[in-house]
């Protein structure tokens, strides 16, 4: 290897540690959310088949506004980390007191939308027993949008700020509060009554409620945090930060919403089959999100990486932070993908007992192992693009790959060529393998021009 080829892979190399060391916490909180639904998915499966579908039906249905608040609150993460690279306290905190109003208003509407959603919930073709079963599981998941909302940003306010392990941990809290009263209230013990699903939706919004006081307690008291923190908590808002907040946050809410509501979509078709279709597509879609949440933290990590080296002006190396994110992002995957392979009927059998519900859980997971990598190199991507503040393309590529390809394909293999649950997910695999294509593409042709017109930094550098 010649001495120039030695200087360029150490230069690439050494975007590893950072993006890593950035990344672990945000993983681990993301992972410790993601056990909250897991912990859900595996507590009240022993309960039975039917509120298991219940409980798919309704994380569906609920995540939708979810994701979308999320994808809209991403520019926050966006304007934070740009702000900390140019060394703008002010605009930092401004970017956090008008994303909390943001994420105020967007969990009130979602509570209203459960509420509304009552009356209709039988035009969603699923069986008369899982609508019964799941009405105040509905209403309870539906409050719960509003204090994971306001703790979200508050979230990404220390993590763009690169205090990210205190964020996690009160996260990792939250999970095992919520753990804890699952068992207190799905079975009924300590003297509670046995309340089931209902249980369930209590413990998600009281464990919700805990950890948005704790993460406003640290956005607003951390000594670490104080010089990006809002001036003037109370002075009026200003119109021209929702427009900037919401011009870069609104194409990613969009980008979210298709991606999640074809697999919400998913979920509906499956309530076409059977329960048991519905209950394997839980506990399936459940494993997959969390391991999704590995690369989803590199992402992050990747996004405010590449915030702070643009808001610094150091063009040349955002390219090398997304390229070396989205190796990362792929590897976890296929690590992933292959324990799915091997081990795909032990954790069928840890979430249902039922043979045939066991039996379609462990195919689910063969096409789930199929799409890991595609999965873990879209999201790298697509944040990479997100801190450079490209979002419009990327929501056409997530409109032709979801709504284009998965959704389409997805009916198609499930019913006209009756290959059901897993047509459907062969689908799903094909838009995914779409994004990861269309995005990673999208990073290479868009960081090299950005490096091509690149000029010398105006700011301090930082160290990221």
């Amino acid at each position: 290897m010649s001495l120039r080829s030695a200087r360029t892979l150490r230069r690439w190399t050494r975007e590893v540690r950072p993006t890593w060391k950035l990344a672990l916490p945000i993983v681990s909180g993301m992972v410790g959310q993601m056990l909250m639904g897991l912990a859900d998915t595996l507590m009240v499966g022993r309960v039975g088949v039917i509120p298991l579908a219940a409980a798919a039906f309704v994380n569906a249905v609920v995540h939708l506004p979810l994701v979308f608040s999320v994808g809209l609150l991403s520019s926050v993460s966006v304007m934070v980390s740009q702000a900390y690279g140019a060394n703008d306290p002010e605009e930092a905190g401004e970017a956090l007191r008008h994303g909390l109003l943001i994420a105020s208003v967007t969990g009130v509407l979602t509570v209203a939308g459960s509420f509304a959603l009552l009356p209709i919930l039988h035009l969603f073709g699923q069986p008369t027993d899982v609508i019964e079963a799941c009405t105040a599981y509905l209403l309870l998941l539906g409050a719960s949008m509003l204090p994971l909302g306001v703790a979200h940003t508050c979230k990404l306010f220390g993590e763009s700020l690169n205090r990210p392990w205190t964020p996690s941990l009160i996260l990792l809290g939250g999970v095992l509060l919520n753990i804890f009263l699952n068992w207190i209230l799905i079975y009924g013990h300590w003297g509670a009554p046995a309340l089931g699903l209902e249980g369930a939706g209590w413990a998600t919004l009281l464990a919700r409620i805990a950890t948005a006081v704790g993460l406003i307690v640290f956005a607003i008291r951390s000594p670490a945090l104080r010089r990006f923190q809002p001036l003037n908590w109370f002075a009026r808002f200003q119109r021209s930060w929702f427009d900037r907040l919401l011009s870069l946050g609104w194409p990613v809410a969009t980008q979210h919403l298709l991606e999640v509501s074809a697999f919400a979509f998913a979920a509906v078709m499956m309530g076409w089959i059977s329960a048991d279709a519905m209950a394997a597509h839980q506990v399936a879609i459940t494993c997959a999100s969390t391991t999704f949440m590995f690369p989803f933290g590199v992402g992050m990590a990747v996004c405010i990486r590449v915030g702070h080296v643009w808001g610094a002006g150091q063009f040349e190396r955002m390219r090398r932070i997304g390229f070396v994110g989205l190796g990362m992002g792929a590897g976890i995957m296929a690590i992933f993908g292959t324990l799915f392979i091997v081990g795909r009927m032990p954790l069928a059998r840890l979430f249902v007992t039922e043979p045939e519900a066991v039996a379609l859980t462990a195919q689910l997971f063969l096409v789930a192992a199929l799409f890991q990598v595609a999965d873990g190199l879209q999201v790298v991507a697509i944040s990479a693009l997100r801190g450079l503040s490209d979002v419009r393309v990327p929501a056409i590529i997530a409109v032709l790959a979801y709504w284009v390809v998965a959704v389409p394909a997805g009916y198609y293999l499930g019913f006209k060529a009756d290959l059901g649950a897993v047509g459907i997910w062969i689908g799903l695999a094909g838009g995914l393998g779409t994004a990861a294509c269309g995005l990673s593409w999208r990073f290479h042709l868009k960081s090299r021009m950005t490096e091509r017109h690149s000029r010398k930094p105006e700011h301090p550098t930082v160290v990221v």
